[in-house]
């Protein structure tokens, strides 16, 4: 059972990230801009976050191994009209359908775990090897993608998810336990409306600040939309007899600092990522295959990070392993800002493994208090407010830690003298974009523009890692004050039972 829920988590993770390496494939052939790279990027992780409250509702109402293997269903087909999308209006669309099956499929994984695992300590050790796992496929996702786009055109990518899912579909049919909330009452609809709304509209408020600056109309608007949706959505829950969240749960200062400290370590985790992956190829020149293995050692060491996590919290306590945790994560982040145009990819090696090592650690603790926090029968719901804060911390990390990169490529860019205004106009959008303008450019005014454009890569690279680096340390300090206090070993519903 939890083989099968690994799998699945895995693949999620990796349909997060296997899509770096295939950007610059897929930019020449598709020829997107800017605004489309980041909504290409970005829709699977929004529509996944926006869904995932629901659909841990749901999983809880008819059966979470039902809605596992409906979704798995859904995502392979949904996998086959990514690869084939033509456009780039379809493949953002096509991406966002992806995280909508998604979304039935990572709660239900988690809740089936807290289900089956009812003994404290084997559930500690069970959530710390599902979310070392769940972090590994982060890495394993730039390897899955280099393989494949070594032999193969940017589609192959997500074809890969087929045989994945019908393996997930098949095993679970054999061996996943059915369980469900056997006192669950009606799904409340404006409920659903208000929490999908208010998500989706925050983070698009978010992706237009950061573009278009504090200013803009529309990001205003969708601001103040996606707000008092959220409020609406709260005040709603508080009065349902059958929430789809207990509201009531944010007031302890424990489940609140595990879903805020997974909230920001994703939230710099994903953009590294991409970051990387573009470093290695367009800085360095490596090939993708290259470039995925680079960062196989960090999901190794998450991987490693989670399993170890049981053993260090009847050491250290669940406050010190994940402000440890965390504070590796912040070291590896600032480690990052002494790159150059021709770091050794051994100067990555050792804030790679430390970072990985804190991210597992730090992501089984939070888990799997979240998890502790209410009855088993609610398992779908609790489950889907950390994934949900997981997501939305990946998506905010891409268009927040993006956005803060773009500012400081654009300020940093110092483009050659008599320039086309169309080319300089693309090489300020983005590396990928600058490479490709500098290679329709006569030679040596191509080669300066490409320089050029590398330069001020590197540059917004150090002053991204910086800010992650600051983030993750303040982070580190609340959760060590913010689960002060917190069992070692949490007996069933001992946290649900207390009001502290």
């Amino acid at each position: 059972m939890l083989a099968v829920a690994c799998l699945a988590t895995v693949l999620l993770s990796v349909d997060l990230t296997v899509l770096h390496l295939a950007l610059p494939q897929l930019v020449a052939d598709l020829g997107p801009s800017a605004t489309q790279i980041l909504w290409i990027g970005d829709a699977y992780g929004f529509a996944l976050a926006g869904l995932l409250i629901t659909m841990g509702n749901v999983g809880d109402r008819i059966g979470r191994k039902k809605l596992l293997l409906v979704g798995a269903t859904a995502f392979g087909a949904a996998s086959a009209v990514t690869a084939y999308a033509p456009t780039p209006e379809l493949l953002i669309a096509a991406r966002a359908l992806l995280g909508v099956a998604g979304a039935t499929i990572m709660p239900s994984t988690l809740s089936i775990v807290r289900n089956v695992f009812t003994d404290p300590k084997e559930r500690t050790v069970a959530v710390g090897v599902w979310s070392g796992m769940g972090a590994a496929g982060f890495a394993l996702g730039p390897v899955v993608g280099g393989l494949l786009l070594d032999h193969f055109w940017w589609g192959s990518v997500f074809l890969i998810n087929l045989p994945v899912m019908a393996v997930v579909v098949l095993a679970g049919l054999a061996v996943l336990p059915e369980s469900r909330n056997p006192a669950s009452g009606r799904l409340d609809p404006a409920s659903v409306v208000l929490s999908v709304a208010g998500v989706i509209l925050v983070i698009y408020a978010v992706k237009e600040a950061a573009t278009r600056g504090l200013a803009e109309t529309g990001m205003l608007v969708a601001a103040a939309a996606g707000l008092a949706c959220l409020a609406l959505f709260a005040w709603r829950q508080i009065r349902l007899d059958e929430p789809l969240i207990d509201i009531r749960l944010f007031r302890r200062r424990a489940f609140t600092a595990s879903v805020g400290a997974n909230l920001i370590a994703i939230f710099g985790m994903s953009a590294i990522s991409l970051l990387f992956a573009w470093y290695f190829q367009l800085v360095l020149g490596w090939s993708p295959l290259q470039a995925g293995l680079a960062g196989l050692p960090g999901g190794l060491s998450a991987t490693v990070g989670g399993a170890l996590a049981a053993g260090l919290i009847s050491r250290l306590g669940r406050a010190r392993v994940v402000a440890l945790g965390l504070t590796m994560s912040a070291a590896s982040f600032a480690a990052y800002t002494q790159i150059g145009l021709d770091t050794s990819y051994l100067f990555f090696l050792a804030p790679m493994i430390v970072g990985g090592a804190g991210m597992g650690m730090t992501f089984a603790v939070t888990n799997d208090t979240v998890l502790a926090s209410v009855p088993r029968e609610r398992a779908g719901a609790a489950a889907a407010i950390s994934e949900t804060f997981f997501e939305l911390g990946g998506a905010l990390g891409i268009a927040v830690l993006g956005s803060v990169l773009t500012g400081s490529y654009r300020d940093g860019l110092r483009l050659p003298a008599g320039l086309p205004a169309e080319a300089a106009a693309s090489a300020g959008e983005s590396l990928p974009t600058a490479l490709r303008a500098a290679a329709a450019l006569p030679g040596e005014l191509g080669a300066a523009v490409a320089a050029a454009a590398r330069e001020a890569f590197v540059g917004s690279i150090v002053v991204t890692a910086l800010v992650a680096a600051v983030m993750i340390a303040a982070l580190a300090v609340v959760s060590l004050l913010g689960l002060r206090g917190v069992p070692d070993v949490i007996p069933e519903e001992l946290l649900s039972e207390s009001r502290g």
